[in-house]
């Protein structure tokens, strides 16, 4: 129930693409990884075979449908409780269950997938604290090693900005209150 390597090359291209974009919702990353991850049968997940497969989890929530499960592909329900988007991610072959959350952070399943190892945490708590240069040359060597091994690069997203958070606009009494608050200033 994996994604063979074209088809995460290419999930990695669409992830690339999005990144730049607003943070993908959980309709949007659900039916992409039912397009993408294989079922038993070796086809694309649908709610129905999904629902399934939730169901021959050994300890499957009850209220797994393929009713609810088409829901939150299409976008019609976004609150799933925490047990059904731990059987989904199970069912789709052990998906990190933070790729379903709607926000920017998380929406790179590969970096993910790739925290849920010890020596990658572990990894990641040495880089801590170290100068940016130091973290650079870490990379630079890393990218070689993977070239060496005939390991297949991995893309560069650390120039991708992070999405600005919103700013709340003021009412109009509290403009006026502003404005008021800068002329006194004056």
């Amino acid at each position: 129930m994996s994604v063979s390597s074209d088809e995460g090359e290419s999930l990695r291209d669409a992830a690339a693409e999005e990144e730049v974009s607003q943070p993908r919702s959980l309709a949007h990353k659900l039916k992409s990884l039912m397009a993408h991850r294989k079922d038993a049968r070796g086809k694309a997940y649908v709610s129905r075979t999904l629902s399934q497969a939730v169901g021959d989890l050994p300890d499957p929530p009850t209220s797994t449908s393929f009713a609810l499960i088409a829901k939150l592909a299409n976008g019609q329900q976004d609150n799933p409780t925490i047990k059904t988007v731990l059987a989904l991610c199970q069912a789709l072959g052990d998906v990190p269950p933070a790729y379903l959350l709607p926000h920017a952070s998380y929406d790179d399943l590969e970096a993910l997938e790739a925290f849920e190892n010890p020596l990658a945490r572990h990894l990641l708590a040495l880089l801590s604290d170290l100068p940016e240069s130091e973290i650079r040359d870490v990379i630079v060597h890393l990218q070689r090693r993977r070239q060496d091994l005939g390991l297949p690069s991995v893309p560069d997203n650390s120039s991708v900005e992070k999405p600005r958070k919103a700013r709340r606009r003021r009412t109009g009494t509290e403009a006026a209150q502003y404005a008021a608050d800068a002329l006194e200033g004056l």
